[in-house]
């Protein structure tokens, strides 16, 4: 299909989205339906069997309840703030039986969650119920959130909405302001640069911060100079672990932040920071609760009166209805007219809380990981928006091959920045890698433009340390294995070589400098089931008892953003037909080799990896700039 306009670019995407949510709405309801309790327990999605806690009204008026879970409590789950959750029994067969509503999680901390039950009604079924589970409901409010953006975006005509469609997707141009350059000495000349451009910027600018180049210090230098200018700014991201993470920077220079949803990187500094927490503490919240508290209590004793004492006490719920009413509107008003940064993800942006409120600057980082409908949910309340991250990292998730593949993983940042290359600005100098693991990723996905700063280019662990190594397995037959009940792989024998090859790492530097000099280390693997794998090798070796708190292991995503003094990757694949999959993405694999500071070790077949260009290329620049050792069955 020619693309001939905006619109029909837009309604191109609707149509891509509506089959990604027929994809996954089907594979939750299949998932749902053969996959067993246990089975959903070990992938994440449910909580089986739970402890049912106390329930109450929080600031909000919404009643919720507190549930922990028992047991697994070492498996990474997938519940998060604002995800909606259903609850179930088993019958005598061990299968679930659903209780008749859902609900939506307002706060999650480890294995503890608060949820916002619809009614009364549902309080009182949960307790009774016996031998309660929880798991993860299928999400439909996002998208037709999402969906209700692009068509606001299509059928925008006359306003700022439809000329910014125009300018991001179409043929008009961008404009930029005439300012004077600003000198900003303690950052470098592209992050001042990028600064500026943000300034200056009408409609569209754009950061695109390979890693370690330091995105996130210029995002808050660029809305905190904006804030000279802007009186409060909208600061979203797709995950709430991005915003929570921009949040705490702003916090630490001095910006008063206003946080809309509860985050995920719990810590007492950010959850004073919430609407939620802001509204408590406000002077009238306790009239408020007292009148709340008053209302709920002639509405449950209404039945019971007789006619005259029921209209005596609707009038006195008129009045304290009619003050509660006033209370919230003044508490809501005092919230945003103190918050200099309003930061909430994408989705989020359609909170209740936020109707009618506008903003003449839109902040969206890690913009390349989000789906462009998202991102239209909050340019519906800005006049400008900025966008920040790099595309050559990790992309947004798409479960429908056939919506990726006819474009539903193109972003918006990616389109702006093919079609208007001069909205963006490069940060060039990067901080955290030794020059040698630096050198392949800037070649490869940068034009060669990135350098090293003095400070890391050749700094490392031990003397006349390798930065970067490939162990080639290629000789010792290992053999991946495809998991029966998903989708996933492992490579038991890799698994095991890698945390062996940790262990003579950590032996080499010494016990006692490790725990002095707090040296980390990352063990990613693409793969779930093998990160799985690696974390029980390394649980059950008393070697790394001491060091657990120093290493992290991983799947390549949940180390988006993160860094480690070393790196080790077990790539798993490995085939005769050269078969790599996932590997295929070669954004992901960007995103790992480029978190270590001085030390990176892949572990891979090479007979099967270098068949793909990318990394053949990447071996023979190990081969030329590091060391390849060869390992054979017999020398393990």
């Amino acid at each position: 299909m020619v693309i001939q306009s905006p619109q029909q670019e837009l309604q191109l995407q609707y149509e891509l989205l509506q089959k990604e949510f027929e994809y996954e709405k089907e594979m939750f309801q299949e998932q749902t339906e053969q996959a067993g309790i246990h089975r959903r327990i070990l992938q994440g999605y449910c909580w089986y069997p739970i402890t049912v806690g106390k329930s109450y009204y929080n600031s909000l008026n919404q009643l919720v309840i507190e549930v922990s879970r028992k047991e697994d409590k070492e498996i990474e789950h997938y519940f998060e703030y604002g995800r909606p959750v259903c609850f179930f029994t088993t019958d005598l067969k061990g299968k679930p039986k659903y209780l008749n509503f859902s609900a939506v999680i307002s706060y999650v901390q480890e294995d503890c969650m608060v949820v916002v039950l619809p009614s009364l009604n549902t309080l009182i079924e949960l307790q009774n119920t016996l031998d309660v589970g929880v798991q993860l409901y299928f999400d439909e409010t996002s998208y037709k959130t999402m969906f209700n953006a692009l068509t606001n975006v299509m059928k925008a005509k006359g306003n700022r909405l439809a000329y910014l469609r125009d300018v991001l997707l179409g043929k008009s141009s961008i404009s930029r302001r005439t300012l004077f350059p600003i000198r900003f000495p303690w950052l470098n000349p592209s992050q001042e640069e990028a600064v500026n451009h943000v300034l200056a910027a009408k409609e569209v600018a754009i950061v695109h911060g390979p890693p370690g180049t330091g995105k996130t210090t210029t995002l808050v230098e660029a809305i905190y100079e904006t804030l000279h200018r802007e009186n409060q700014v909208l600061v979203c991201a797709q995950s709430n672990t991005a915003v929570d993470w921009i949040s705490e920077k702003l916090v630490d220079r001095g910006i008063s932040v206003l946080r809309i949803g509860n985050p995920t990187r719990v810590n007492d500094k950010m959850l004073s920071y919430t609407y939620e927490r802001r509204f408590e503490s406000h002077p009238d919240y306790v009239e408020l609760w007292g009148i709340r508290k008053a209302i709920r209590e002639i509405q449950s004793n209404l039945r019971k009166m007789n006619y005259s004492d029921k209209e005596t006490a609707r009038n006195r719920l008129s009045r304290l209805r009619f003050r509660a009413t006033e209370l919230e509107v003044k508490i809501d008003t005092d919230l945003f007219a103190e918050a200099r940064v309003v930061a909430c993800t994408l989705v989020g942006s359609d909170n209740r809380v936020l109707t009618n409120h506008s903003f003449t600057t839109l902040f969206i980082d890690e913009a390349a990981q989000a789906l462009e409908a998202a991102c239209w949910i909050a340019i519906g309340k800005a006049d400008r928006v900025i966008l920040a991250g790099d595309h050559h990292q990790l992309p947004p998730t798409i479960k429908c091959i056939e919506a990726a593949r006819r474009g539903l993983d193109q972003t918006l940042m990616q389109k702006v920045s093919q079609r208007k290359p001069e909205a963006l600005s490069l940060l060039t100098i990067q901080y955290r890698m030794h020059d040698d693991i630096m050198r392949f990723s800037s070649h490869w996905f940068y034009h060669d433009k990135l350098q090293s700063a003095s400070e890391v280019r050749y700094r490392g662990i031990l003397e006349y340390d390798t930065p970067i190594v490939w162990v080639d397995t290629a000789d010792c037959q290992f053999e991946e294995e495809q998991q029966t009940d998903s989708v996933s792989r492992i490579n038991k024998e890799e698994a095991i070589l890698l945390v062996s090859n940790l262990q003579s790492y950590i032996e080499k530097i010494g016990r006692d400098r490790i725990l002095e000099e707090h040296i980390d280390f990352g063990l990613i693997s693409p793969y779930k089931s093998q990160v799985q794998y690696i974390r029980g090798l390394i649980k059950r070796n008393s070697f790394f008892k001491p060091f657990r708190k120093f290493i992290t292991v991983h799947t390549v995503d949940g180390f988006q953003g993160q860094e480690r003094d070393v790196i080790m990757i077990s790539l798993v694949r490995a085939n005769t037909q050269g078969q790599i999959g996932f590997l295929n993405d070669l954004r992901r694999m960007n995103v790992a080799i480029t978190r270590a500071r001085m030390k990176l070790i892949i572990l891979g077949d090479a007979s099967t990896l270098t068949q793909h260009k990318f990394y053949r290329e990447l071996y023979n620049y190990i081969k030329q700039q590091g060391e390849v050792i060869k390992i054979h069955k017999e020398t393990m």
